[in-house]
């Protein structure tokens, strides 16, 4: 079993990492790390070659729940913390336990065999993705409830100009410069648009094609959006999605 922890304690980690391998020698520590900042660009590196995730709620530069803003997990994960207060929170994403520090190398073991537990019940759904697909047509959602006062709204998807994510929150601007916060993750909102007018440019922001007005060649074989309404912040297409990005914007996705 491959792990990545992210811990900014070093005596933390350490133990952990003891406890680990005296539950089994076939555990394999992929990476240890300490920080947001170093955390997602390894992630969307390296995410499908763990097959658990050890995360402390609270890094030393923000809430690990932040990452489910960034990118697209799809392996278990346990939760460690020396506080309480996330409980619901850890369990809206991908937990399968929750263990709160001082760990103990019981509660460590009794979240492991839980996560044999889990796989052991349910089946191996990879051989069904194919048919799954062939018999399901995506249908994209054509309007966002939001929040204004005590009053709920309806946006029409088409007129949004851009979802993005600042912190642990999601927001949608509309054309005429609204903005407004929505309970979904980008990785959600990636699924629910249509893909042929929406685009992931990062971790940070699904963009409308039509609210693109100048595309600009960057540095590092980047590209720089300018949208309309400006964000009054750069939007800038990450380097591993530049190709598929020239694609979508050509027309040939």
């Amino acid at each position: 079993m491959k792990v990545a922890i992210l811990e900014d304690e070093p005596l933390a980690a350490e133990k952990l990492e003891r406890y680990l391998q005296k539950y089994s020698g076939t555990v394999e520590i992929l990476k240890i790390l300490p920080s947001l900042e170093k955390a997602l660009p390894w992630l969307e590196a390296h995410k499908e070659d763990v097959d658990l995730f050890f995360m402390d709620v609270q890094l030393s530069d923000g809430l690990s729940f932040e990452i489910f803003n960034a990118i697209q997990l799809s392996k278990p994960v346990i939760f460690t913390t020396a506080f309480d207060e996330f409980a619901i929170d850890a369990f809206k994403v991908n937990s399968i336990d929750y263990l709160l520090k001082p760990i103990k190398f019981t509660d460590l073991s009794r979240a492991l065999e839980k996560l044999k537990t889990l796989k052991s019940q349910f089946l191996d759904t990879e051989k069904f993705k194919p048919l799954i697909r062939s018999k399901t047509k995506h249908v994209p959602k054509d309007r966002f409830l939001v929040k204004i006062g005590n009053h709920l709204n309806a946006i029409a998807t088409e007129t949004v100009s851009v979802f993005y994510a600042e912190g642990r929150d999601v927001y949608l601007i509309t054309q005429e410069g609204k903005r407004y916060m929505i309970e979904f993750t980008l990785e959600n909102l990636e699924t629910m648009t249509d893909s042929g007018l929406f685009f992931r440019v990062n971790r940070s922001f699904l963009v409308n094609l039509n609210a693109i007005t100048d595309v600009l060649v960057y540095s590092n074989r980047r590209l720089k959006l300018s949208l309309q309404p400006q964000m009054g912040k750069e939007v800038i297409v990450s380097r591993e999605k530049v190709g598929d990005f020239k694609k979508w914007f050509e027309g040939l996705n």
